[in-house]
């Protein structure tokens, strides 16, 4: 098949299917500081983002036997990590009904959810005049990335992060590739929106990439994508 041929991990993933420890161990260590850093814009709380990471991987090894290379590896594995996710999600929600007091913040449960980039700043004392950087600068972008809807994050984060071409994005979030380049497009939008404040008032510097302003993903993701399929900004 195609995947098996072109995609070593999916030549991996097909030995974790024969019980194959080392192969799974391997696909462990390549695959485990990208769905932490997935997991901390998915997760409803960042805190959570390694244990879900973990469990993306406890499932992946519970369904090696039933597994089938339709796919590039990490696509399939970034379906699971979004289920994951989002059943992540649905627990704290449920928990929230039952304690107002331990839940936390959703930003992302509508596309009409208040931009955390305004509390961002606020919380942090900056002055209008003050142009952060750093940390201050990402905390902000970060914010700004996690007011996203939750459909607009992922394609966002698997576009820009993980590299992925609309036809992979589409694949992984059972989209088409139509509506993966219209969440792309109103993420953008988004973005823009929440940024132009802090832009406009020189505490960002001018423009800004989101790509470039979270240097801790942008740094270490995934630099490639299928030469045969279309990439974009």
């Amino acid at each position: 098949m195609r995947y098996t041929q072109s995609d070593p991990d999916v030549r991996l993933m097909l030995r974790v299917k024969d019980d194959d420890a080392g192969a799974f161990e391997e696909l462990v260590r390549r695959y485990q500081a990208r769905l932490v850093r997935l997991m901390q814009h998915l997760a409803p709380k960042s805190d959570l983002a390694e244990d879900l990471a973990q469990e993306t991987f406890m499932r992946v090894y519970r369904a090696r036997h039933s597994y089938t290379p339709g796919a590039k590896f990490s696509t399939w594995l970034f379906t699971i990590a979004g289920n994951v996710a989002r059943n992540s999600k649905r627990t704290v929600s449920r928990r929230h009904e039952t304690s107002e007091v331990d839940a936390p913040r959703n930003p992302d449960e509508s596309s009409d959810a208040p931009f955390l980039s305004v509390s961002a700043v606020d919380n942090s004392g900056l002055m209008p005049t003050r142009q952060v950087e750093g940390d201050e600068r990402a905390a902000i972008v970060r914010s700004a990335v996690a007011s996203l809807n939750e459909r607009q994050r992922m394609a966002l984060i698997l576009s820009r992060f993980e590299n992925m071409s609309y036809v992979e994005i589409a694949e992984t979030m059972d989209l088409t590739t139509k509506a993966v380049k219209s969440l792309l497009s109103r993420a953008r939008v988004s973005l823009k929106d929440a940024l132009t404040p802090y832009i406009e008032s020189g505490q960002l510097g001018g423009s800004i990439d989101p790509a470039t302003s979270l240097p801790s993903i942008a740094a270490e993701s995934n630099t490639s994508a299928d030469s045969g399929e279309e990439h974009h900004e």
